[in-house]
């Protein structure tokens, strides 16, 4: 899925500027070029930029604006959408999920009449995927490292160098305050721009963060493979998610003191499948077989090689079972495979070890100490394990990190187990610049069974431009047909929610927050804690 400019020099130089101070006053600015004439090259320090397409579109689904589109040198594509009515000199920058290879349209987001209209960015990372799930291609990889480099750190840098560019040269000024949010692998851009790219971006929004880049694509083997018979089949199948999530809803729902069909810290919930463990002979939907309860308790136990040693912080959370389906067990969606599968296969084959090096893929690769290390060394270009974010700190920078508790592809201790370390070491109150919201019921970026959307962008001006950090986040549910049905606020992590006992569930109004049951140690003794020392490349 970036940081930002606010060095006090810097930052009063902008407010003089033209585009600073009308949007300080909330008004719009205008553009001083034609839209036409973005057409054309911008330099760049170490590359140049090339815009190949920029035409005005008029006002209707989206407010008017000048839509272009380019690439920076090699091959980085971008879309940059610049209003040309409503901009108040904003610039918001999307990551991009899975291993990217496509070029989504980025949205203009909601955030209200006060800010307006903001320029928007997206990126394919510098390659096209291909297949059904293009965004699980890995081949592109395979013999060019350039294209490496743009996924694994260069894209989302250089592509803010040529939006912020551009938006110079159409508005008079640059941006006069710039933001980035992403899910995922976006997720794991913005900790990793806050962390090599500092002066990039004022706020990041980080989400289900894939920071732990190839230990995660090692995880994602080890759900395959831990769910998979000797005769190469699923052991544990979609059918039999439901009574499963049914079991853990009824030992757990209750345990932080509301049943509401959300289990708010799967932490502390202790269930063991054995307790659906179906009688001698029997094998059905309402009950797990011996092999399956086993299965399950790998699920939820977490990989570690054969001397016990966890090769990943954590493991699936209990009440994240119904997205199983898909991600850990096959599905004829994603040609009888899972994501999981997928991803773990491309990445292996093509992505996650030096060019001229031995490979390995999903059938093959094992689950030691010498795999992760040899998965390390590529690894180290692309994971956003640093804990020196002083330099984003000291710059201005924000930081909001966030997770669905039932992540059914990223592990959200993971999460905690990095927020921990910085916290450790910071000089003051980490919250003061850096906040993590965990989301009850909420599944990888989006859906879940009761809340099925968390979106921080909007509360990150209140915080760079106006000193007001967020002391809580509105989470929604939505039915089938969009209508929503709940909301609850999310309050920074470790509060937690407690419902207030009058009105409805289903109002955030009736929440307040409450401090932990119990102190909070969140960090994990795993294989990878000396990847942290260890900062990756950077480049231009």
């Amino acid at each position: 899925m970036t940081r930002l400019l606010v060095v006090v020099g810097l930052l009063a130089s902008l407010l003089v500027s033209g585009a600073v101070a009308s949007a300080a006053r909330g008004g719009t600015i205008r553009p001083v070029a034609a839209c036409a004439d973005l057409v054309r090259d911008f330099a760049l320090p170490g590359t140049r930029a090339h815009v190949t397409r920029a035409e005005p579109v008029p006002a209707g689904v989206e407010a008017a604006h000048c839509a272009v589109l380019g690439y920076v040198e090699p091959q980085v594509r971008f879309q940059l959408k610049l209003p040309t009515t409503t901009y108040t000199g904003r610039y918001l920058q999307y990551g991009c999920g899975g291993l990217c290879g496509e070029l989504a349209t980025p949205a203009f987001p909601d955030c209200g009449a006060e800010i307006g209209g903001v320029a928007v960015a997206a990126t394919d990372d510098g390659h096209v995927g291909r297949g059904p799930v293009p965004s699980v291609d890995g081949a592109w990889a395979a013999d060019d490292q350039a294209a490496r480099d743009d996924l694994l750190f260069r894209a989302p840098h250089v592509v803010s160098m040529a939006a912020k560019r551009i938006i110079e040269d159409f508005y008079g000024d640059p941006p006069s305050f710039s933001y980035f949010g992403g899910c995922s692998n976006g997720g794991r851009e913005a900790l990793l721009l806050a962390q090599r790219y500092p002066y990039d971006f004022d706020g990041i929004v980080a989400g289900a963060p894939v920071h732990y880049m190839s230990p995660l694509m090692l995880y994602q083997a080890w759900l395959a493979r831990a769910n998979t018979g000797a005769d190469g089949r699923p052991v544990l199948t979609a059918d039999r998610l439901p009574a499963l999530h049914d079991a853990v809803m009824r030992h757990c729902d209750h345990v932080d003191g509301l049943v509401d069909g959300q289990i708010d810290d799967p932490r502390r919930c202790a269930y063991d499948p054995d307790a659906l463990r179906c009688p001698p002979g029997v094998d059905r939907p309402t009950c797990l077989t011996p092999a399956q309860v086993d299965a399950v308790r790998r699920l939820y136990a977490g990989p570690t090689d054969a001397h016990g040693n966890r090769l990943y912080p954590a493991g699936q959370e209990r009440g994240s079972e119904l997205a199983w389906a898909g991600w850990v067990i096959p599905v004829p969606e994603f040609g009888d495979a899972s994501l999981a599968a997928l991803l773990a296969d491309n990445y292996l084959r093509h992505v996650g070890y030096p060019m001229g090096t031995p490979h390995s893929s999903l059938a093959d690769v094992e689950f030691t100490t010498r795999e992760f290390a040899r998965l390390g060394v590529e690894g180290a270009r692309g994971n956003a394990m640093s804990l020196d974010l002083g330099e984003f700190r000291r710059a201005g920078g924000k930081l909001i990190l966030w997770q669905g508790w039932s992540d059914q592809g990223i592990p959200p201790r993971g999460l905690l187990d990095y927020y921990e370390r910085p916290a450790r070491h910071d000089d003051g109150d980490i919250r003061r610049w850096a906040r993590v919201f965990m989301v009850p019921g909420l599944q990888h970026c989006v859906g879940g069974t009761k809340l099925t959307e968390f979106d921080p962008v909007h509360a990150l001006p209140a915080w760079v431009e106006h000193g007001t950090a967020p002391d809580r986040i509105i989470a929604a549910g939505r039915d089938a047909a969009g209508k929503v049905v709940r909301t609850r606020p999310v309050f920074p992590y470790p509060l937690t929610t407690r419902y207030d006992g009058t009105g409805s569930i289903d109002d955030a109004a009736n929440f307040r927050p409450a401090p932990p049951t119990r102190p909070t140690r969140d960090a994990v003794d795993w294989i990878g804690s000396y990847l942290h020392r260890k900062p990756g490349p950077v480049a231009p």
